[in-house]
C-alpha cells in the first residue's frame, strides 16, 4: 500500500522560506512521477510543481516560478519542496502526490495523495 507522508508545514512571515519534505514507501520510489499541489480554502485544488523520474526535468506553475524548487532523493524516497520568498497567497494546504508513467502533468491526475501540510504565510 503507498503511503505519502508530507512535513514541514507551518507559520512564516512573508518573504520567509520553508522546505516541505515528502516520504513515499509501498512503491518503487524511482519508477514514479512525483508533484506538489495546493489547496486554499474556497479554491480547487492546483499544481505546484512537477518532477519526473530521474529529477532531471521539473515544472512549475507560474505563480512559484523563481521562489519554489522541487527536487527529489531517491534513495531516500523523498521529493521537497523548497519555498523562498514567501507570499500571503502562498497560505494553503500542500500535497505530495505520486503518479505512475514517465510524463509529469499538472492536473490532478495523480495515483496517490498524502494528507496534506499546512503553510501559513501572514504579512
Amino acid at each position: 500500500q503507498v503511503q505519502l507522508v508530507e512535513s514541514g508545514g507551518g507559520l512564516v512571515q512573508a518573504g520567509g522560506s520553508l522546505r516541505l519534505s515528502c516520504v513515499a514507501s509501498g512503491r518503487t520510489f524511482s519508477s514514479n512521477v512525483m508533484g506538489w499541489f495546493r489547496q486554499a480554502p474556497g479554491k480547487e485544488r492546483e499544481f505546484v510543481a512537477g518532477i519526473n523520474r530521474s529529477g532531471g526535468t521539473c515544472y512549475y506553475a507560474d505563480s512559484v516560478k523563481g521562489r519554489f524548487t522541487i527536487s527529489r532523493d531517491n534513495a531516500k524516497n523523498t521529493v521537497y519542496l523548497q519555498m523562498n520568498n514567501l507570499k500571503p497567497e502562498d497560505t494553503a494546504v500542500y500535497y505530495c502526490a505520486q503518479k505512475g508513467g514517465s510524463r509529469v502533468v499538472t492536473t490532478t491526475r495523480y495515483d496517490y495523495w498524502g494528507r496534506g501540510t499546512q503553510v501559513t504565510v501572514s504579512s
